[in-house]
């Protein structure tokens, strides 16, 4: 087992481990950030999305000690903590989730999403969420609340209607 040293959602956090274990389970099951789905385990179904340097990644098939000591981790409990984010609040809005339990790798692609892309077409929103499943089949609902947050985030307001 090795010390492990990781910058998570702006904090630093240790982790003695072995080198080969996933992040995800490291995330998890080490360090108690229970919001990182395990889903597949083959990185086929996105629940297990984080970010890493602000790119959306499957954890469970990062083994911890690939990482780069300045990795900057962020988690789903990274999104939105001091209040929410203009995705979470849409998906809210729009009612996205069902079962919810792809729902925290859903959030994470659709954040990276928008921090590259502030206006993704249909089609844009369609690849970039492409590999994320959902047991519910909620897509259309995840591809209005990712339009409605683009477009609270270009404005400057909240994507929750008042008209309802």
């Amino acid at each position: 087992m090795a010390a492990y040293q990781l910058q998570i959602n702006g904090k630093k956090m240790t982790a003695e481990v072995e080198a080969d274990m996933p992040l995800l389970w490291v995330i998890r099951d080490v360090l108690g950030l229970k919001g990182t789905k395990y889903g597949c385990g083959i990185a086929q179904c996105g629940a297990c999305t984080i970010h890493i340097d602000g790119i959306p990644v499957r954890s469970c098939q990062i083994p911890i000690a690939e990482l780069s000591r300045k990795a900057k981790i962020t988690t789903i409990e990274g999104i939105g903590e001091i209040a929410l984010h203009a995705i979470q609040e849409s998906w809210v809005e729009e009612q996205v989730p069902q079962c919810g339990y792809c729902q925290s790798g859903q959030i994470m692609s659709a954040v990276a999403l928008l921090k590259n892309n502030p206006q993704p077409t249909d089609e844009e929103i369609k690849t970039a969420m492409n590999g994320n499943l959902c047991r519910c089949g909620t897509y259309d609902r995840i591809q209005k609340g990712i339009k409605n947050a683009a477009v609270a985030l270009k404005t400057g307001t909240s994507p929750v209607r008042n008209d309802k």
